[in-house]
């Protein structure tokens, strides 16, 4: 193994100069988005969602409790969003109906000036 001081004056780039490790030329696109071998990632989702079930299992959670629950979660998120659109809809309304009168009468008043 040569060491750094050796890989230059050998012309090899010193070490780290490739990042963690050296790039391979077989590398797939494939296996680049997996972040790894199919099969390797394969089981390691495999290990994961067996964990995640048992742990939703102990708590009651089934996938259609769970769904339906961020589906009603979703859908009070909107119904708040809407209700307070309405109200700022209706607090528009209300100032308008004071501003807007008075605007037009400060404009009146200047023109006449």
């Amino acid at each position: 193994m040569l060491v750094d001081h050796d890989r230059r004056r050998h012309g090899a780039p010193p070490d780290g100069a490739y990042g963690a490790e050296p790039p391979r030329t077989g590398d797939s696109a494939l296996r680049r988005f997996l972040g790894g071998s199919p099969t390797g990632v394969f089981l390691r989702l495999l290990f994961l969602s067996v964990l995640v079930g048992a742990f939703l299992s102990m708590l009651g959670l089934t996938p259609g409790r769970l769904f339906w629950h961020l589906y009603d979660s979703a859908r009070a998120l909107l119904d708040v969003g809407l209700a307070s659109l309405h109200d700022f809809g209706g607090w528009i309304v209300a100032g308008a109906i004071v501003v807007v009168p008075l605007w037009l009468i400060a404009r009146l008043f200047a023109v006449a000036r």
